[in-house]
């Protein structure tokens, strides 16, 4: 259970980070409601994102574990990095020129991402504005994603899973402010957005002092084409076409919504939500896994590998389940006790709750996404995952595409359309990659594992009839516990607790793995101190 363990470290420090940004989005609500700033700020965050998911959290770091965890088990640490050297010096110049072209370009770009306001001139300065202060993050997170990918590898989690707390701190500094000192809407927007880049350098910072304390010695020098970049692009090429393919979708959707005043908005509070499984759980499974599998499969130790996934699967599941149903079930309780305050009404999150049902019921495809992936990357193939990716996204955009238009055509909310087409693309996906892996028997579903996830879903539906009773009565708990706060609080509480009783008495986990969890994972051959 040493995966458990390292992934409890990432989810742990994550959660932290995550609450932070749920209380900056709560203040952001509060703040711009659904309107113009909001449009805007969502928009200027979604550029360094969308291609921070692809460079950082995407095929490039996947595809340097690999190589530089095969370059520290055959040649030792000074190969290793200088190999980490290399590729850091190469990808953040490609990264750096690429924001610098952006900001450049982000006058002739942001009138076709926020079409709903192109005629308001006050806007678009200030969304241009915003996103040209947001992009240098961008290349921060490319610096931060390696470093990070240096520290999993020698077994260290806890410095690169607790330093995006940063993003959050920074950013709220400037929307709190305005309680102390008055500030227009749109000064509070550009100082929200430098605060952005400030935390990218934080990150980046802290990462580098992280990799010097674990003994590794990294340079930014002038970058050259060398041999060990040559593989690390090689493999990470196809990652960067399925990556880019699976940005397409966010395109478009930032496309259609752009035309609908609060669209944007309602997709980032309702993708924020949804994301936050994803982000606890499948990323950090996701990087625990990718140096376990690398070890296993350059020692040849195939059953290993098999074992890890299996670990892998179910642990995602026994953490993502219970989530993907509170989402599903109530999503306006949640919605409307934490987010509706100031700019932000009860309209408001209704609408949201409907299009965060249509992601819950995609949430488990998007974390197991996560973990299928590595066997992959971890044998070098990164080629099959752009196929499948690509494919899945074709019939995101293509469907999400039919149905926002027929939505709105028949009066209803066209973000529906996307919402319900990124999860049917997800379960597409993770047939694809599941289904290729059995075939080629690097993984296959034993009766022990199957019985196993049986009782998770037992334990979760438990918790859902629970959680469908709450939510029916939301306004006489709301009454109950004397504000609507305290109210989802409790619920969610009891339903944690209801769905943990209910896996130890399914014998879905047993009390000796959980202690298991707390143990640490042996072979880390540098120990820093940082964990």
């Amino acid at each position: 259970m040493s995966l458990a363990r390292n992934t409890l470290v990432q989810a742990t420090l994550t959660l932290g980070s995550r609450l932070l940004g749920f209380a900056r989005d709560l203040v952001l609500s509060a703040r711009f409601g659904q309107g113009p700033m909001m449009d805007a700020f969502t928009t200027a965050l979604m550029l360094p994102n969308m291609f921070r998911r692809l460079f950082a959290e995407g095929a490039f770091a996947q595809a340097f574990v690999p190589i530089y965890g095969g370059v520290r088990e055959r040649e030792g640490e000074e190969a290793a990095a200088v190999t980490a050297s290399e590729a850091l010096s190469f990808m953040f110049a490609v990264v750096a020129g690429f924001c610098i072209l952006l900001q450049v370009l982000m006058p002739w770009i942001m009138p076709v991402l926020l079409s709903a306001w192109k005629d308001d001139s006050g806007v678009m300065w200030a969304a241009v504005t915003a996103a040209q202060l947001t992009m240098p993050y961008l290349a921060c997170m490319t610096i931060a994603s390696l470093l990070s990918g240096v520290l999993n590898t020698s077994g260290r989690f806890a410095l690169s899973a607790g330093v995006p707390v940063f993003l959050n701190l920074c950013t709220l500094v400037p929307l709190l402010a305005p309680s102390l000192i008055p500030m227009s809407q749109p000064n509070i927007l550009l100082a929200v957005s430098a605060a952005v880049t400030v935390s990218g350098v934080l990150q980046a910072g802290l990462l580098w002092w992280g990799v010097r304390r674990l003994g590794v010695r990294l340079k930014l020098s002038w970058p050259r084409l060398t041999a060990g970049v040559k593989k690390t692009l090689a493999l990470a090429i196809p990652g960067v076409l399925a990556g880019g393919a699976l940005q397409i979708n966010s395109v478009v959707s930032q496309f259609l919504t752009g035309s609908n005043e609060g669209a944007r908005s309602v997709l980032y509070n309702a993708d924020r939500l949804y994301q936050l499984p994803l982000g606890l759980v499948g990323v950090a499974i996701g990087l625990a896994l990718v140096p376990r599998l690398t070890r296993a499969f350059v020692t040849g130790d195939h059953e290993g590998g098999r074992r890890t996934l299996d670990d892998g699967i179910t642990l995602s599941m026994a953490f993502t389940l219970p989530a993907a149903v509170a989402l599903f079930v109530i999503p306006f309780f949640i919605i409307d006790a934490t987010v509706t305050r100031g700019a932000f009404t009860s309209a408001d999150a209704a609408r949201t709750a409907d299009v965060l049902r249509q992601f819950a019921w995609g949430v488990p495809a998007f974390v197991l996404a996560k973990v299928l992936t590595p066997p992959f990357f971890a044998r070098q193939d990164t080629r099959r995952p752009m196929i499948f990716a690509v494919t899945s996204v074709g019939i995101t955009v293509v469907v999400g595409t039919g149905l926002f238009f027929l939505l709105q055509s028949m009066g209803a909310d066209g973000v529906l359309g996307l919402a319900i087409a990124t999860s049917l693309s997800a379960w597409v996906n993770v047939a694809l990659l599941g289904g290729t892996l059995i075939r080629e028997k690097a993984w296959r579903a034993t009766t022990p594992f199957l019985s196993r996830l049986s009782r998770v879903l037992l334990a979760s539906a438990v918790m859902a009839a629970g959680l469908l009773a709450a939510g029916i009565g939301y306004e006489i708990l709301s009454r109950v516990f004397l504000a609507k706060e305290v109210a989802v609080v409790v619920v969610c509480a009891l339903g944690a607790v209801v769905y943990g009783v209910c896996l130890i008495a399914f014998r879905a986990v047993s009390l000796s793995e959980l202690k298991a969890v707390l143990r640490r994972e042996p072979g880390a051959s540098i120990s820093s101190g940082l964990d």
